[in-house]
């Protein structure tokens, strides 16, 4: 990660080493976006000593290589407590139970020698042993993909270069050389995801269907698809069952979301339509194989990136805060996003070149007629403006 930007995840870690030392820090988010570097940076203003380990190993280790870490950990300490930061945790099977015993170990003699940081690229199972194991023990931070004020202030990008090339640091290096970032970004990102991430640590039946759904979601980004048609056009077909659950776990992998329609009722029909929308605009440009030149000069492709870069801002500026995001159709009208909070909704339209969409706001608000209009784009907020806000302003009450 360029030292000229420090992510919010750094002072976030500090403050809550700080303030919530009763409490395991965990740090979840995409492959190749500084969770690692950002863990480093908070280490080096650490006052006493750290200890790194990673289980991004060949074959992934047991329970007893964190036990040996935290040895080696609590060997360290003397005055102060050692800074213990376990990458890839979620690679180790059961770390959840290891960790919680040595944690609680620890509690129970009072004497706070190690102070441990997880890291991990798969929410799926980090979240799940968290949740299960660890209850009441963690305090979670999320370092998900780069922003366009990010880049724009690392890269010197402007929005244009953003929308195509996305916000993967490592691979903004090489954006000069486009067919080097898109090997880059199909090889050491999208193939590494799916194989070391999602296929190595899941039971999945039909594996070929999981990589076809990607690449399928990829080529189609920001357009509704029911899945009865996404089975018409996946080989290997399960059901749909089955397709919304491996759209789940490429969501929980960080690739791409699956947006429900919006509904005023509670209950919500897993098997509606879902809005794709991958959560980096590399991965459909590096799948696509267009130029940039040549999305400039699409206006159809480039309206969608925009669109799909508008619901991957809001899907990541809002995790984990109570925000709902949907989508809206009836007939022939539509709104690209509705955000709903408590009882405040939002219906946001993404103006970027496409035409047929100026009635779904009117036709929304006749029936919802408490929900406040968000237009982005001619008439509206500008991209650029948008793109460099922090969604949860744009939401405040």
């Amino acid at each position: 990660m360029p030292e000229a930007i420090e992510r919010k995840t750094v002072s976030d870690l500090l403050s809550s080493l700080q303030k919530k030392p009763h409490l395991i820090q965990v740090i979840i988010g995409p492959r190749q976006v500084g969770k690692t570097t950002a863990a480093k940076m908070a280490a080096e203003r650490w006052p006493g000593r750290v200890v790194y380990a990673s289980a991004d190993l060949p074959l992934p280790p047991g329970p007893e290589w964190i036990e040996n870490q935290w040895q080696i950990a609590k060997r360290e300490s003397s005055e102060r407590p050692v800074l213990l930061i376990l990458d890839e945790v979620h690679k180790v099977k059961g770390f959840g139970e290891t960790i919680k015993r040595l944690w609680d170990e620890q509690a129970f003699s009072s004497q706070l020698a190690v102070f441990p940081v997880l890291l991990g690229s798969s929410s799926l199972l980090l979240s799940r042993e968290t949740n299960e194991s660890l209850a009441g023990r963690f305090f979670l931070h999320r370092c998900l993909h780069w922003s366009y004020a990010e880049c724009r202030r690392a890269f010197g990008w402007d929005l244009e270069h953003w929308l195509f090339f996305g916000g993967y640091p490592a691979a903004a290096m090489m954006a000069e050389d486009e067919e080097r970032w898109r090997s880059y970004i199909l090889d050491s990102l999208i193939e590494a995801i799916l194989s070391r991430d999602v296929l190595s640590l899941q039971n999945i039946n039909k594996p070929a269907l999981l990589r076809h759904l990607f690449l399928l979601s990829a080529s189609v980004p920001a357009q509704i698809l029911s899945y009865n048609k996404m089975l018409g056009q996946l080989t290997d077909a399960g059901n749909t069952t089955t397709l919304a659950h491996y759209l789940r776990l490429l969501e929980q992998a960080f690739l791409v979301a699956g947006l429900e329609r919006f509904s005023t009722g509670r209950v919500r029909s897993r098997g509606s339509s879902p809005k794709l929308i991958v959560l980096n605009n590399a991965l459909p440009n590096a799948v696509s194989r267009r130029s940039f030149k040549q999305a400039l000069d699409d206006p159809a492709w480039w309206s969608r990136l925009v669109e799909n870069a508008a619901g991957a801002h809001l899907i990541n500026g809002l995790a984990g805060l109570p925000f709902e995001i949907t989508y809206w159709r009836q007939r022939n009208d539509e709104i690209d996003f509705v955000v709903r909070s408590g009882t405040k909704l939002w219906a946001i339209e993404i103006k970027s070149g496409r035409e047929g969409k100026a009635r779904g706001m009117e036709a929304f608000r006749r029936i919802h007629s408490n929900s406040q209009p968000l237009i982005i784009g001619p008439g509206g907020l500008s991209l650029e403006d948008f793109f460099l806000a922090d969604p949860r302003r744009l939401f405040e009450p």
